[in-house]
């Protein structure tokens, strides 16, 4: 899952990705069409992609913007964007450009550090910034720094898979909701970004990007995951016992009977993990 310093591991990302993809799908009909109408009159779309980890944003997204399109996709992780060459569909053009699906998508990579080099990016070139699970790890200034760069480059914004804090077990366990406790308040410290928000990350940058004077939509995308997502619902759990232990060590063999019941729940069990799509749009 998620590691210090707001590092990814390929494999969770890798096991998420369908189910991120399902997620959103729920959700494009809300947010596409206000997006989709702001379609540059001539030229490419430019997008920035912040924290892209593997490319699982410009898979799903990429097809749905339709056109010709420039992508800067941006990570700290020199490992993950070495990875793009490699995956089905990407073909190199030179250096880090990459052709994606025939031509119709470029792609430059670049290795920064979004914690520091945020102003450094092409903002009033862009057409679009989006991020997917990217702003539960931030901090309060960070985001404010987001939405000031954004402002004034008057760029709309696309972020997707934020947690907001929800998991609902299916059979429900007496210490469902401890865990979550412990959980969130692990996942409130420092990624790189600052003390992160965590879930209060999309009602913080929501309520800043209106007063700039952008209209937001919010839109549902949660995971829902029973016996086709095996793999991932035992990550899930593992990922939550870790994190929960080193939050409370003195819970840790409460924490390790939960891992065990859930682990034992999980072939039959199903879990509905909480997440919110957020589009900000300049007036």
């Amino acid at each position: 899952m998620k590691t210090r310093g707001a590092r990814f591991d390929a494999g969770w990302l890798a096991l998420r990705e369908p189910f991120d993809a399902a997620a959103r799908d729920t959700a494009a009909a809300r947010l596409l069409p206000p997006l989709l109408a702001r379609r540059p009159a001539t030229g490419p779309w430019r997008v920035i992609d912040l924290g892209c980890g593997t490319g699982a944003n410009l898979r799903w997204l990429a097809p749905r913007l339709g056109g010709a399109q420039q992508w800067l996709v941006v990570d700290h992780d020199a490992a993950l964007l070495r990875q793009w060459a490699s995956w089905p569909g990407f073909d190199t053009i030179a250096g880090e450009r990459l052709r994606w699906r025939g031509g119709g998508v470029e792609v430059v990579r670049r290795r920064a550090d979004l914690a520091r080099d945020l102003p450094t990016l092409p903002w009033r070139a862009a057409h679009l910034v989006t991020a997917s699970a990217l702003l539960d790890l931030v901090g309060a200034d960070w985001l404010e720094q987001l939405a000031a760069l954004a402002s004034a480059a008057r760029v709309p914004l696309l972020l997707s898979l934020s947690v907001d804090g929800h998991h609902h077990w299916g059979p429900a366990d007496a210490d469902d909701g401890a865990i979550q406790r412990l959980f969130a308040a692990h996942q409130q410290g420092d990624k790189g970004f600052g003390p992160a928000l965590g879930a209060r990350a999309v009602p913080r940058l929501a309520a800043c990007l209106r007063q700039k004077g952008y209209r937001v939509r919010l839109a549902r995308s949660d995971w829902r995951i029973g016996r086709d997502g095996l793999a991932l619902q035992r990550a899930l759990i593992d990922g939550m016992a870790q994190a929960a232990a080193e939050q409370a060590p003195s819970q840790a063999a409460r924490v390790a009977a939960w891992r065990q019941r859930r682990l034992a729940l999980a072939a039959t069990g199903r879990v509905r993990v909480g997440h919110l799509e957020l589009l900000a749009v300049p007036a």
